[in-house]
């Protein structure tokens, strides 16, 4: 590892020293992180109510190095240049630490961060920590470490209402880079605050658990102290929406209803961290460390009677204070590992801390960091933290993986701060969400004894995620129509609609389908393309089709789904069912809007790349299930900065693209390539037969893809987009397009308008 990473850090330079003055922005932190907000490595930590943890504003911007990993594979960017590294994680994050460590004198007095990494440790870490099972999904895929290296850092200091500007100033060869952090700050206030408005699908907030499934895995867990296996699990369940709007003001929303001691927002880029943790993972300043575990919770009452014996009943519950003193063992184990001997103590055991919505039991255990250890071993000592997993933690955390349906991403590891200047401060990463591609993601969880009683700690998981559950309660709802599906003869919503696992359609892809663009109600080349789809029929199932009125079917799945007066795309499936089952098959119907490809590309044509992977295939002829090959090409060829892959056959010769077939204009002849398996194409007949009566002369030939550059232009045709231009091929650009393509499509697309509908 350190041969690769070095060259790399010593290439970036080093730090010359932090520059530290003392401002009074003419904004609040808040308002000038929402100006922030939208750009990738802004991180605002927040401190909230008045608990001694909560002292410090802190928000770091304009990062100049970036260190994102999944797994053992990392991604370190310093100065917008990318490295991608196989190393273990924490050691990259350690020498990243090292090579840009600041001199004590350089760092001014009481700044508890001036220079040095933001960002999160995700659970999901663990699997490089130790070695550990992984049978659960990771449905979104995102980093499992992401850290920020702001050029600019602003801390309030909420005791002494003061506010420091720090800015990193580097040394690159004979450059010199220093932020101007006094301009920064004057555009950032001048700029005009951005629109906080959110949505979220409140009525669409669905658990990856239900109550019977969730009190079920409670008593599995139960089981297994039983047997001797553990004697807590953290059990956690996971919900899920669709978020559109600000994050930011999501969290601002969050941060004035409830504001917590470790409040968080990262933009990470393509995600979104919102945070409001009551509890610390990790302190350290110098060589001091400290950890404040949380067990036991009690659901807040308004009426003061009821409030009070909430409170008594947690602070003399035998079950909490069991808990406490577990994971407290636990952590002074944990931390031990790197602390001086004799150093690690309880000074604070039991104390309750009240929020607006529950109570909690808190205990501080502190310790002396050794003298041969420095943050990094304490993160790798501790992490993830005892309280959410349990007692003890590798066979918890197994557990949690057999019990729990997705992996929890940054839901229980931390988030916050490491200073290139010995401290850092990190939360747990509780009470948090994550917006990613219009979807937004939090979990709630608890820890489960043998004493647990399931239904209760089902309720305990709604009580800790009331905070965010009331946010998308109060917010604008998200307009939303669920979608709806034809299966079978019957309108139903697309989450009931269910095949069988032992369906030959889902073993084998054993199946065909077509994909049909409807206007406003109307399936302008329905008849084609259902001619098309009963040939397939009659090809691979060797008997007459049923007989269905698909116009009809067609627009009852449009109406449903709201697309009777706009362009959408419609999908006509035929699957197999188990083998011996009457009948033996199943037929279903699907849409969503459309949106031409070219306004979404904002492009004159679609970029090509030619695909290296012959294909042959009679399935070919066909619109099969078995559209792996294709969508892997698609996927290939938009790693190469392109839209379309072109397939050729065995012989180099061109066969189509990925969603396309290709016709090459050259002069007044229309070449249409020869491949001895190839769809055809509803679309590409009308383009055809309207170039025909054009005046162009249609010949079939092989092509090879050399020749396309001599083309006068190259079509691409399929029955959504119609007739687009292709403009490169290979990172080549091809001869540039005249108006043909439209031309093309106001004659078929006219054609339909003027009233010429297969209505069936």
């Amino acid at each position: 590892m350190t041969a690769s990473i070095n060259p790399i850090l010593k290439a970036g330079g080093y730090i010359e020293r932090i520059r530290s003055r003392e401002i009074t922005p003419a904004i609040p932190l808040m308002d000038l992180a929402a100006r922030l907000a939208d750009t990738e490595g802004t991180v605002l930590l927040m401190s909230g109510g008045d608990l001694d943890s909560a002292r410090y504003h802190i928000l770091g911007f304009d990062p100049w190095l970036t260190l994102k990993g999944c797994g053992r594979n990392l991604r370190l960017t310093i100065d917008q240049e990318e490295h991608v590294l196989s190393t273990h994680p924490l050691d990259g994050l350690r020498a990243v630490m090292q090579h840009f460590q600041c001199r004590p004198g350089s760092i001014a007095a009481g700044s508890p961060l001036a220079g040095g990494l933001m960002g999160y440790l995700a659970y999901d870490l663990k699997d490089v920590l130790e070695e550990l099972p992984r049978t659960s999904l990771d449905r979104w895929q995102l980093p499992h470490l992401c850290f920020y290296a702001p050029s600019i850092i602003l801390v309030h200091d909420r005791q002494q209402q003061r506010t420091h500007l720090h800015e990193m100033v580097r040394r690159k060869g004979y450059r010199k880079l220093e932020p101007d952090g006094r301009a920064r700050m004057a555009a950032l206030e001048k700029t005009r605050p951005p629109d906080e408005g959110f949505m979220v699908d409140r009525d669409g907030l669905q658990s990856n658990f239900n109550r019977p499934d969730y009190e079920a895995a409670v008593n599995r867990i139960r089981d297994y102290i039983a047997a001797g296996d553990v004697y807590q699990v953290n059990l956690s369940q996971r919900f899920e929406t669709r978020f559109q709007g600000s994050a930011f003001g999501f969290f601002r929303a969050l941060y004035e209803k409830n504001p917590a001691p470790f409040f968080a927002f990262l933009n990470a880029g393509n995600h979104q961290l919102v945070s409001t943790s009551p509890e610390r993972f990790l302190k350290q300043t110098g060589r001091d460390v400290e950890t404040r575990p949380i067990k036991g919770t009690r659901p807040r009452r308004s009426d003061p009677r009821e409030d009070r014996a909430m409170r008594e009943a947690l602070v003399t519950s035998p079950k909490d204070d069991a808990e406490l003193s577990m994971i407290v063992d636990l952590l002074r184990n944990d931390i031990g590992r790197v602390c001086q001997g004799g150093s690690v103590r309880v000074t604070a055991h039991k104390a309750v801390e009240a929020y607006d919505n529950v109570y909690h039991l808190v205990s501080i255990v502190e310790g002396t960091l050794a003298r041969n250890r420095d943050g990094i071993d304490l993160i790798q000592a501790a992490f993830p933290g005892g309280s959410i997993t349990g007692c003890p933690k590798i066979r918890s955390m197994e557990i949690i993986d057999e019990l729990e349906p997705d992996r929890r991403h940054v839901y229980t590891g931390s988030i916050g701060y490491i200073s290139f200047h010995d401290t850092l401060d990190f939360s747990i990463a509780i009470r948090t969400a994550v917006v990613h591609q219009g979807r937004m993601a939090f979990s709630v969880g608890g820890g489960i004894v043998y004493d647990s009683d399931p239904a209760d700690e089902y309720d305990e998981t709604l009580h800790k995620g009331r905070t965010l559950v009331s946010i998308c309660r109060e917010c604008p709802p998200l307009a939303t129509a669920p979608e709806t599906v034809w299966l079978d003869g019957r309108i139903c919503p697309a989450t009931d609609a269910c095949l069988s696992v032992a369906d030959e359609g889902i073993r084998y892809g054993y199946g065909f389908f077509e994909t049909i663009r409807a206007q406003d109600g109307k399936s302008p080349l329905l008849d084609r393309h259902q001619a098309r789809w009963e040939k397939t029929w009659r090809t691979l199932w060797k008997k007459e089709p049923p007989d269905i009125t698909w116009a009809t079917v067609i627009r009852q799945v449009l109406a449903a789904n709201q697309l009777a007066d706009t362009t959408a795309a419609v999908r006509l499936t035929a699957t197999k069912s188990r083998a011996g089952a009457l009948p033996d098959y199943h037929l279903f119907v699907t849409a969503h809007p459309y949106r031409h490809r070219l306004d979404v590309l904002d492009a004159a044509g679609l970029r090509l790349y030619a695909y290296p992977e012959p294909r042959q295939t009679p399935l070919a002829d066909h619109k099969t299930l078995n559209y792996l090959f294709y969508r892997q090409a698609g996927l290939w060829a938009r790693a190469r900065d392109a839209d379309e892959a072109i397939i050729v056959n065995p012989d180099g010769t061109i066969s189509e693209t990925n969603t396309a077939n290709l016709l090459v204009v050259r002069g007044g002849t229309v070449l249409r390539p020869r491949s001895a398996h190839v769809l055809p194409g509803v679309m590409e007949a009308c383009v055809l037969e309207k170039m025909a009566a054009m005046g162009f002369r249609l010949r079939h030939r092989p092509i090879y893809p050399g020749e396309l550059y001599e083309a006068d232009q190259v079509l691409l045709t399929n029955a959504l987009m119609g007739c687009v231009p292709a403009v490169a091929l290979d990172g080549r650009t091809l001869n540039t397009p005249d108006d043909l393509a439209q031309k093309i499509n106001d004659l078929v697309f006219g054609t339909i308008q003027a009233g010429n509908f297969d209505t069936g």
